[in-house]
């Protein structure tokens, strides 16, 4: 019999699985650009090339494309210097070989990278195996060292002879304290403000990951520069109910919340043989269709079927009973406590959002409904555990406050600056009948007086639209020593010998980013009763480590007026001095962590051209009202620009770390040179110190 139409449908075909079929890839004459991977392509930036879209050393020495359908093909090639490892292979060292305990076989971890939201956070609730999705996977890379002060912003090296030691040892990676957890925080936004100084040099372009929060938690995890790896159930060794966190990966370094992405972490129990996973912590973010107006009860909607839309994700297809939604139905039929993070909007900073840990909870119960967008949607009932501090309900409060639905308890004045700050700073005593300070004139800046001697004139920079990082045509750029003192929102990235700022003598706008001390607060602030020592400031909005507070403003006076002060029985308990002696602390990046080269330890150190002496006696801003800590979340930096033609000294005044709202703000006020505690004449007076502190030395001045 013929075939038909030429086809012989007797013969047996050998037909083989996909999964047996060699790969075939196009050859370098033949191949267009295959996306953006070499070698027909190039490799985003911030990410090292891997086998087999990269080719193997020899080759990229000849020039010419590997052939890639060879049988026998070369070995993978390991790029050269240390690659940290994607976030999720992160993995505790096992001596026995088995599976470390923290990261259990049935537990979340991080199973992709993601470039997240416009605003740069992770939803608290998205599934990375469930979700239905797509997202953008990053490629393991390793971390390039930045060639400082070149001129070139794209210059790197490959590789590393910078070799980080980390000083946190094999137990306290297990078990952390308010010390550590302090530490870690400190040094993963250190790293982060860092990576964004560099990536702000750079040329703007379409496959640049600007994702600094995401490479800085990957440098602190590889790098060990994390805590409380350990998993459990409950409170995380220090880590305090209403901690804030500005990033995802501050919960993953300092163990209390494990995943990057998913809202949902969990862990199989040893022992266990159903091997049902139970939930430890949940984010709820506003992603999903949560009820969170409550301050103690939480409405929380469970993780998959899920589908983006312009402001949040809805459900369109059916949850399953499995992962994270498995863990909260076996921890409300076990009854443990599960730690909650709540996010919402940061008013401070456009499109992004901070997390507040609001301590425990515990499931009621559980229910499954239809969502808004058709799809059933898992609801859990979560009730705080009673007796914790306040956290959620503070920043419910406030934003009452904002909203004008209720009206502040205790308040003497809506606005002390009289209109002189752009953002109102209120009065407010809700412990005793003092109706306020004593009288003084507010001033937002410096007065000099005109015998005073300044530091000579420097010329301006020449950037008439903005300075631009990386432009090292930028006089300004040039005297902070080829660095843009600042990130894009305006965070100090280091401690600086002294900052340079554009003053007026240059023709860059107001709003030029490298004048962030000039325009007076940038957060709301009150000046308000203390129980025990006098008048204080703090903030109703959360601060970021490194933002800009005020500047100590009032007047400058020299040293004779400041010894007459003394000779003549005058008591000024509102003087800044730059001459007394500060504890020293640091707090700039690791320079290791990022394999540059180690700078000399001093670049800390203040470099002042003269001596500063101010008092904000009789007038002043609210810089007068900071009350001294011996463990201060505030420090000074000096900072230098022109005006009327001439260099004035000013003392702007930073976050140490990341302040919740209604925090006390305090920094050091040093210790004076002429004596130790028992000295208490003249203008050296020491007085005890109420600070309060475990490390409080118990006098200052």
């Amino acid at each position: 019999m013929e075939p038909l139409n030429g086809i012989d449908k007797s013969r047996v075909l050998d037909v083989k699985p996909l999964r047996t079929l060699t790969p075939v890839f196009p050859t370098g004459a033949q191949a267009p650009n295959f996306g953006c991977m070499p070698p027909f392509g190039h490799t985003p930036n911030g990410f090292s090339p891997f086998f087999p879209f990269s080719a193997p050393p020899q080759a990229q020495a000849t020039q010419h494309s590997p052939d890639l359908n060879h049988v026998n093909p070369p070995a993978m090639q390991t790029p050269a210097g240390s690659m940290p490892a994607p976030l999720r292979s992160y993995r505790a060292p096992n001596p026995s070989g088995g599976l470390p305990h923290d990261f259990p076989e049935e537990s979340n971890g991080d199973r992709e990278s993601s470039m997240g939201d416009e605003d740069g956070y992770f939803d608290g609730h998205k599934d990375v195996a469930g979700s239905s999705s797509s997202r953008k996977k990053t490629t393991r890379g390793s971390y390039r060292k930045k060639v400082r002060r070149n001129g070139d912003a794209d210059a790197v090296v490959l590789g590393s002879s910078v070799n980080f030691v980390s000083v946190i040892s094999p137990a306290q990676l297990e078990d952390g304290n308010r010390d550590l957890v302090n530490y870690v925080l400190m040094n993963f936004d250190a790293i982060r403000r860092r990576i964004c100084q560099i990536e702000d040099t750079k040329e703007k372009n379409t496959d640049s990951i600007k994702r600094a929060d995401l490479k800085a938690g990957n440098i602190a995890m590889t790098k060990k520069v994390r805590t409380n790896m350990r998993r459990r159930i409950g409170p995380v060794p220090g880590v305090e109910i209403g901690d804030i966190f500005f990033f995802r990966m501050e919960m993953c370094v300092v163990g209390l919340h494990a995943p990057s992405m998913a809202g949902i972490d969990y862990m199989t129990l040893r022992g266990d043989l159903e091997k049902d996973p139970i939930a430890l912590s949940i984010v709820s973010s506003g992603g999903y269709e949560d009820d969170t107006d409550s301050s103690d009860v939480l409405i929380y909607s469970g993780q998959g079927g899920i589908t983006n839309s312009k402001e949040k994700q809805v459900a369109v297809t059916d949850q399953k009973l499995e992962r994270g939604n498995l863990a909260l139905e076996r921890s409300l039929q076990r009854g443990n406590e599960v730690r909650v993070i709540r996010g919402l909007k940061d008013d401070t900073t456009p499109n992004s959002k901070v997390y507040i840990y609001d301590g425990l909870y515990k499931i009621q119960e559980s229910w499954m409904e239809r969502g808004k967008s058709g799809g059933n949607m898992f609801k859990y009932k979560l009730v705080r555990v009673s007796g914790q501090p306040d956290a959620f309900s503070v920043l419910q409060t406030i934003r009452k406050w904002k909203d004008g639905f209720s009206s502040r308890a205790g308040l003497v004045l809506p606005d002390l600056t009289s209109g002189s700050e752009r953002i109102p700073v209120s009065l407010v005593n809700e412990v005793d009948n003092e109706k306020g300070p004593a009288y003084f004139t507010y001033f937002p800046s410096l007065k000099y007086s005109k015998s005073f001697t300044l530091t000579q004139p420097s010329l301006g920079c020449k950037c008439h639209n903005a300075c631009l990082p990386g432009d090292m045509n930028c006089s300004c750029i040039q005297k902070n020593e080829g660095e843009f003192p600042y990130t894009g929102n305006g965070i100090l990235v280091s401690r600086k010998q002294l900052v340079y700022e554009c003053g007026a003598s240059c023709p860059c706008p107001p709003n030029c980013k490298n004048r962030v001390s000039q325009s007076g607060v940038k957060v709301r602030l009150e000046v308000f009763r203390t129980k025990d020592r006098g008048w204080g400031l703090r903030s109703w909005d959360p601060i970021r480590a490194g933002t800009f507070i005020c500047e100590y403003a009032g007047e400058v006076i020299d040293e004779v007026k400041f010894k007459n002060k003394g000779d003549e029985g005058e008591i000024d308990e509102y003087i800044f001095d730059t001459r007394r002696n500060f504890d020293s602390f640091k707090w700039n990046y690791e320079p290791a962590l990022l394999d540059e080269e180690s700078p000399n330890d001093s670049v800390e150190a203040y470099s002042i051209p003269y001596p500063l002496i101010i008092s904000a006696k009789n007038a002043g801003n609210v810089s007068r009202f900071i009350n001294h800590s011996c463990s201060p979340n505030v420090f000074w930096q000096p900072v230098l620009y022109e005006q009327n033609n001439q260099s004035f000294l000013h003392i702007g005044f930073f976050a140490i770390r990341h302040i919740p709202p209604l925090t006390e703000l305090t920094y050091d006020y040093g210790v004076s040179m002429s004596g130790g505690a028992g000295n208490n004449n003249g203008p050296h007076r020491k007085k005890k110190c109420l600070c309060g502190s475990s490390k409080c030395q118990g006098y200052f001045g």
